[in-house]
């Protein structure tokens, strides 16, 4: 199949001149005045072929596309080519039979144009669009059916065909916005649902009306622009979207301003792009200071912006007009003034009032102060105060009254951010500062602090060191200085009150501990007398130059020997409290007497700080001896000390140490004696083992003892103990009727005196004894006791052998005896000191019924 030149043509609806063309192919190209050719011969590879055909304005960046389907047919031509067609009738058929040159029919496809349907259209409904049918319903009974979206996919039943005629209908109006086209499918059957022909191709667009208005993306923009900016200035863009389509007017939107607030100082102060939405400045004259902020009413409409057709929508644009820095700030006066006490630092002395007209709190307001003039040496600087914007003028360096009795500043004012273009600083930026010093009394101070002096340690006491005074700085007041001691460790100085005068109280010595490199240090008090007082503190330094006045010491103390001569000896030193020249090199020898010292000991010097003792003699016998060595300094002149240094001689072994037993022999103990002390160890070690012993079987008898005490005699046992409650068959022969409480009491009262019953509560008259002082019983029977007769006095109906009741008869049998005989005893016949041995818990009952007749 082959593509020949000519086939289509596009026609220019909307007129424009210069429209080009063109195609996704490069085997077809569209000529100026919309003929579509092909470039040279095509072979189609298909029975359908697609292309993209583009439309373009240069003047006015208008695109169009379209989509070109063919479907290829068989048309013999004189030349034996085949030719693509299209057909646009109503009728549409599936094919066509022609002849030519006596050749057989062939059949042919036919492209079915597009389908257009206008939206919101108002019926009356169905609404017919086409007929299609087939040139065999003369032959056989056909039936026509869509499909496709539309049809029977969602949105179902919008279109529909007559199966009979094959006339296709709309069911209700449509959208656009809603779907802006429709690709159905349509398919002929004979009755037994066979393929009568091949499905064709329908293609629905919905042609627009101008049913929405334009919509603007928000309802409030806001933007700003800076003051005083010039005309064309931008501000801001507003967008409005039409859900019409773009490509028609119905959707193109057109942008105008409606109304402007405030009018002032113009009532066109911006303007908009009508197609871009771009708001810019058209007018000069915006001043923050006058009008902050705009509100302008923006109109969006759409036919192209023609209000006699178009649908309009509005919104609101608030212009902010921001503030740049075209205000400089001034003083509220020309002329400041303050006062300031001498020596005070971090004061504020004036307050500095500036009036800026620019935006507060930003840095075109914000004021920064400078001192121009009047204070070459900064005592004072200016900080702003960050809420009213004032100026604080602040001492930082303590002036002197005695010095600048007053102060003339010239001081200048600015803001954080520079002065736009073209603003000049004003007149009144600058302004005058006078502060007055006041005099204050000031403390004396002592001129050299810290004051050394020099001199030879043991000066006599009384001894003038120096002068120590101080000066007061008021000169201008009469006042007198007085002197006193702050700080003397060593109490080794006076000072004169009136002069300041230092002599000694006490003989200064290098070598106290007191010194500290040998330097002495000392603090004075220098007060005068003004209102208030003032004072100063000085420290004087003495330095102390060493004499020779202390003899050097031997070292060390103690060592030991072997008792035979060898290369063990011992190496002496000595320390000298002085320092050089009045220490070493030092002297070592030994004394002419006694004489057995220089027969027994030898000294080898061996430089200038030590020396070497050693014995002279082959042997001597193991002790601790006392050798006397005299010890003499360098200085002038020189010192000399006897130091003893007591040396241990003992046996030694091969190596030369002294052994145990002969360090003790050294010692001066015997074998004898070390025996001994061996022996008392043991024995003192026995003692501890045998009181160790004795205390721990005393302790284990003290846990045993209650044990000791007879079972029957045991009270607590009698008492506590409740594990028998029945004595077996022997004891079940009783009558029961004595145990049930009796409905009279005749019995119990006319019943004579002498035993009674152990389970009734007694109704006479009890016999009344002489009340006891309570105080708490030592043992645990008794609280068991006088619980028992709280629960039974408490509850009178308890069955009787819950509770202790009545104790009148105990039986025989107890060495004790009954509580009745006890309680009735006043002879005092009976012997209740045994209870003592039992314990504290049984000595209070001795207490209660050993008392006879007193009780």
């Amino acid at each position: 199949v082959f593509f020949q030149p000519n086939v289509l043509k596009f026609n220019n609806c909307a007129g424009n001149k210069g429209v080009r063309y063109e195609t996704n192919s490069l085997d077809f190209k569209v000529r100026a005045d919309g003929t579509m050719y092909a470039v040279h011969q095509v072979q189609m590879p298909s029975k359908q072929m697609i292309l993209m055909v583009t439309a373009w304005d240069p003047q006015t960046l208008g695109r169009w596309e379209a989509i070109i389907r063919f479907l290829v047919g068989e048309k013999l031509q004189h030349n034996g080519h085949k030719l693509a067609q299209q057909q646009s009738d109503t009728l549409l058929p599936w094919r066509q039979h022609q002849s030519a040159n006596g050749l057989r029919r062939q059949k042919r496809d036919w492209v079915i144009p597009p389908i257009n349907v206008p939206e919101n259209s108002r019926g009356p409904f169905p609404q017919q669009l086409v007929r299609i049918r087939s040139d065999k319903d003369k032959e056989i009974h056909i039936r026509y059916s869509i499909t496709g979206v539309g049809a029977d996919q969602p949105p179902m039943e919008v279109f529909s065909i007559d199966p009979v005629s094959g006339r296709m209908y709309v069911t209700r109006p449509m959208d656009r916005e809603e779907r802006a086209s429709y690709h159905l499918r349509a398919h002929a059957v004979d009755m037994n649902g066979n393929k009568v022909e091949n499905p064709i191709d329908l293609y629905i667009y919905v042609i627009d009306m101008n049913d929405n208005r334009p919509e603007f993306i928000n309802q409030v923009y806001n933007g700003s622009v800076d003051e005083g900016s010039k005309p064309g200035t931008y501000v801001m863009t507003v967008t409005a979207n039409d859900a019409d389509d773009s490509t028609t007017a119905n959707g193109m939107v057109r942008y105008r301003i409606v109304t402007q607030t405030p009018q002032s100082p113009s009532q066109n102060m911006f303007t908009i792009n009508s197609e871009t939405g771009d708001i810019v400045t058209v007018a000069a004259g915006l001043d923050r200071e006058k009008v902050q902020q705009y509100i302008v009413i923006v109109q969006a409409t759409d036919m192209e912006g023609n209000l006699n057709y178009g649908l309009s929508n509005t919104a609101t644009a608030i212009i902010t007009v921001t503030d740049v820095n075209d205000n400089p700030p001034e003083f509220t006066t020309s002329t400041y003034s303050g006062e300031v006490p001498e020596n005070r630092v971090e004061v504020v002395v004036a307050n500095l009032t500036v009036m800026d007209r620019d935006q507060p709190h930003s840095p075109n307001w914000n004021a920064i102060y400078r001192i121009i003039s009047g204070d070459p040496s900064g005592h004072f600087t200016i900080r702003t105060d960050p809420v009213t914007n004032e100026g604080m003028v602040t001492v930082v360096k303590a002036v002197d009254y005695e010095m600048n009795r007053a102060f003339m500043l010239t001081v200048m004012v600015s803001n954080q951010a520079p002065l736009a273009s073209g603003i000049q600083m004003s007149f009144q930026s600058t302004a005058g500062v006078t502060i007055s010093v006041t005099d204050v009394n000031e403390a004396p101070y002592f001129p050299t602090n810290h004051k050394l002096i020099r001199l030879e340690e043991g000066v006599p006491t009384g001894t003038v060191l120096t002068t120590f005074s101080a000066v007061d700085p008021d000169r201008f007041m009469q006042q007198a200085v007085r002197y006193s001691k702050l700080s003397d460790p060593a109490n080794w100085l006076n000072i004169n009150a009136t002069n300041g005068q230092i002599t000694t109280a006490a003989v200064l010595d290098r070598e106290s501990d007191y010194i500290k490199n040998n330097v002495y240090e000392a603090t004075f008090l220098a007060a005068d007398n003004g209102i208030p007082p003032a004072s100063g503190t000085g420290t004087l330094q003495i330095y102390l130059i060493d004499i020779n006045d202390n003899a050097p010491e031997l070292l060390p103390k103690e060592a030991q020997i072997c008792e035979k001569p060898n290369l063990n000896v011992i190496n002496i030193t000595a320390a000298d409290a002085d320092i050089d020249p009045n220490v070493g090199p030092f002297v070592f020898e030994l004394p002419s007497v006694p004489s057995a010292v220089r027969k027994n000991w030898t000294i080898t010097r061996l430089n200038g700080d030590y020396a070497q003792l050693s014995l002279r003699i082959m042997y001597l016998e193991a002790g601790v001896y006392d050798v006397p060595i005299i010890v003499t300094d360098s200085g002038n002149p020189p010192l000399y000390n006897t130091s003893v240094i007591k040396v241990k001689v003992c046996p030694c072994d091969e190596n030369g140490d002294c052994t145990t037993i002969g360090a003790v022999a050294a010692a001066g103990l015997g074998t004898g004696a070390i025996i001994a002390i061996l022996i008392c160890i043991i024995i003192l070690l026995t003692m501890v083992l045998l009181f160790v012993v004795w205390m721990k079987r005393r302790e284990k008898e003290r846990h045993t003892k209650q044990l000791l005490i007879d079972p029957e005699d045991d009270v607590r046992d009698n008492i506590l103990k409740y594990d028998e409650e029945g004595g077996g068959e022997e004891d079940q022969d009783y009558d029961l009727s004595q145990l049930q409480q009796p409905e009279t009491m005749d019995h119990v009262l006319n019943k004579a005196p002498g035993v009674r019953r152990v389970d009734e509560r007694p109704i006479g008259a009890e016999p009344q004894y002489p009340i006891r002082p309570v105080i708490p019983h030592p043992g645990d029977i008794g609280d068991f006791i006088n619980e028992g007769l709280r629960a039974a006095d408490n509850d009178p109906t308890a069955p009787p052998y819950d509770s202790l009741l009545v104790f009148d008869y105990e039986g025989s049998g107890s060495t004790a005896g009954s509580v009745s005989s006890l309680n009735s005893s006043s002879s005092g016949d009976q012997d209740y000191d045994y209870l003592n041995d039992w314990g504290p818990r049984f000595k209070k009952l001795a207490d209660m019924y050993g008392g006879g007749e007193e009780d």
